[in-house]
């Protein structure tokens, strides 16, 4: 069996520009066979036959927007179904930056359906899949928004990016052992249409805080061959992000007690 066999099937999702098509390319190139989905089917087909040629490699194409409830269960049942799959790149999404109090209800839940609803069915379908076999990938497109409120990123938009990695941190402590692996890339400021189509244009970024996209998902396969968990490209020291985790674990032992901390003059009840 080539080698190009035994990697099977990766899906990636908003495959058609930015992150995911770039993911495409490497992990064609890598040898996996693809499944892109993206509401552009016109792009998917142009970087299909590409790939097709460059990396001979199949790919297969799906028309999907992730908001709609039929397009969604496509996608889950394939990753349910089909024991050639065995990489996940849950990639699409969408910005929204703005006062909160300013925003469309509707936007915020097209939002939040696309970056966690979307995002979670697929794990979810992914996880089923893979559990059986014993094996397979899922990589959670995030973002360091998801760390920092005080960056004014958009509150909702931030709020769903939180979301992913909380997400991709639970699954790794529950379905690692069964042979599963996750990681949650979180970007920075990245060069992509996310920022037009958001309604804050890219030119508004300052220049040197904005990466490159193939130098983006080049840093992300090598957080993931190196076993990363959490991926944070353009963070020096990984021992920054541990040190953050381990703070977060030493608050463990005091996040649920009986009583109240001294601190809050709280008289303790005791039960009848």
């Amino acid at each position: 069996m080539s080698d190009k066999i035994s990697l099977g099937s990766a899906l990636v999702t908003g495959a058609s520009s930015g992150i995911g098509a770039v993911y495409a390319d490497r992990l064609a190139r890598r040898g996996y066979d693809l499944i892109l989905a993206a509401r552009d089917v016109g792009r998917l087909e142009t970087l299909a036959a590409r790939l097709r040629a460059e990396a001979g490699v199949k790919v297969e194409v799906v028309k999907a927007d992730l908001t709609v409830r039929e397009d969604l269960g496509r996608l889950e049942r394939r990753l349910r179904d089909d024991p050639a799959i065995s990489l996940l790149v849950n990639n699409a999404g969408a910005a929204l930056f703005g006062p909160f109090a300013d925003a469309d209800p509707d936007r915020l839940e097209n939002l939040i359906q696309l970056n966690v609803t979307a995002v979670t069915r697929l794990a979810n379908a992914a996880a089923a899949g893979f559990a059986p076999r014993g094996r397979g990938t899922v990589v959670n497109i995030g973002s360091i928004v998801g760390l920092g409120p005080e960056m004014f990123a958009g509150s909702v938009y931030g709020a769903t990016k939180a979301f992913v990695l909380y997400l991709t941190q639970t699954l790794h402590a529950e379905l690692a052992s069964q042979g599963l692996r996750f990681q949650a890339v979180l970007p920075g400021a990245t060069r992509t249409e996310i920022w037009d189509r958001s309604g804050r244009g890219i030119e508004n970024v300052p220049d040197e805080i904005l990466m490159d996209v193939d130098e983006l998902v080049d840093a992300a396969l090598s957080g993931l061959d190196q076993g990363e968990l959490v991926t944070i490209p353009s963070l020096p020291e990984a021992a920054d992000w541990a040190a953050v985790d381990a703070a977060r674990l030493k608050l463990a032992p005091n996040l649920s007690a009986r009583h109240p901390a001294p601190r809050y003059g709280v008289k303790a009840v005791e039960p009848a």
